[in-house]
């Protein structure tokens, strides 16, 4: 059941329900950042976002196949997990194609990558941002807004986050590269900045409907929100998915990756094409950041922050709001029976003992 914190004890905050209620959809809105997508002119509809399920079906093997002209609706996922002093948001981007224009160089079908954002309950209306994390490729940044409080975690600070003013909102600015579809916050990931002589394309959050780029060179496209819990959607089918014998999936060959072969032209040209390389949040990974752990992003966000970033203030690591973990406790899954190519290091039954209904 959502439902929104604010004022309460616990080093200066007070914590239970308001009288009033936020959806994850209007804090995910409110916080959703602009989007600077650089482009490469050899092939720019692979740079356009949009949805896994852009040609009508499920299926992750056929996306690089059916790219078309990539005249489909913007897209950007969403997840919000709520803790006993933040919120956690995650917006991921996704691409038919990770691809390259230069020879032996790899690319692969499917591209997911993203940011999560941690929002401190402190009874204003939405929350205030203290810090981000990024994907890029195998890689996690962080980056922190003026005024935040975070200090270097186990992990160095990157940058600073830059915010735009939209229709009457400060918004977080985020940007990827070309091609391979890095992600970090504006303008760490590319050198697009929006100028005119520069290939690449500005997306903005909207609660109407959503447009297309007009080319690869479009200042002013309007992007919608998805839920990644939405019924039968990204989360839904991987729970479906770990459910079934590994040859009936249809979306992900293993938990947190998604299904890639080498159809369609991938691999052309004395490139290399990999299969089954692009993940979901619950299989995001940086390799090198020590005891912080693949699927953090959607499975322990708040442990995640915890790792990255000193100077916290009171910070809860226990869970009012966290579908994942629910979804994956109602499907029967727990320790020892977990779903194939969970990651060793988490143990479902002590996430599932971060859950609370209430805070002390």
């Amino acid at each position: 059941m959502w439902k929104k914190v604010i004022a309460g004890c616990c080093g200066g905050l007070v914590f239970g329900a308001s009288a009033w209620a936020l959806t994850p959809a209007e804090l995910a809105f409110h916080h959703a950042p602009v989007h600077y997508q650089d482009t490469d002119s050899s092939d720019y509809p692979s740079d356009y976002i949009t949805a896994f399920d852009y040609d009508h079906d499920p299926i992750t093997t056929n996306n690089w196949d059916n790219r078309g002209n990539g005249l489909w609706p913007a897209t950007v996922y969403y997840a919000v997990v709520e803790s006993c002093s933040h919120y956690f948001i995650t917006y991921a981007f996704y691409h038919p194609r990770d691809w390259a224009d230069i020879i032996f160089d790899q690319e692969h079908e499917n591209d997911l990558e993203g940011a999560i954002v941690s929002v401190r309950k402190d009874g204003s209306a939405y929350g205030t941002v203290e810090g981000m994390i990024t994907v890029f490729h195998t890689d996690f940044f962080s980056f922190t807004p003026a005024g935040s409080p975070y200090t270097k975690g186990h992990e160095t600070i990157d940058g600073k986050l830059s915010f735009e003013v939209d229709n009457g909102i400060s918004r977080m600015k985020t940007v990827q590269e070309a091609k391979g579809h890095g992600l970090k916050a504006w303008p760490y990931a590319s050198d697009f900045n929006g100028a005119p002589n520069q290939d690449g394309i500005v997306y903005y959050p909207t609660l109407g409907t959503p447009t297309t780029p007009s080319s690869g060179n479009d200042r002013h496209v309007y992007y919608r929100l998805v839920d990644i819990q939405q019924a039968g959607g990204l989360f839904d089918l991987a729970i479906n998915d770990a459910l079934q014998p590994p040859a009936q999936a249809i979306t992900y060959a293993s938990w947190g990756t998604f299904r890639g072969d080498t159809s369609g032209g991938c691999g052309s040209g004395l490139k290399s094409c990999g299969t089954n390389s692009a993940n979901a949040p619950w299989g995001w990974d940086d390799g090198n950041d020590g005891a912080s752990y693949r699927g953090e992003f959607a499975l322990d966000p708040a442990h995640l922050f915890a790792y990255y970033f000193g100077n916290t203030g009171a910070f809860s690591q226990q869970y009012l709001y966290h579908p994942y973990l629910t979804k994956l406790r109602d499907a029967g899954f727990y320790s020892g029976h977990a779903p194939a190519g969970f990651p060793s290091q988490l143990d479902l039954n002590t996430l599932y003992g971060k859950l609370t209904s209430t805070c002390q």
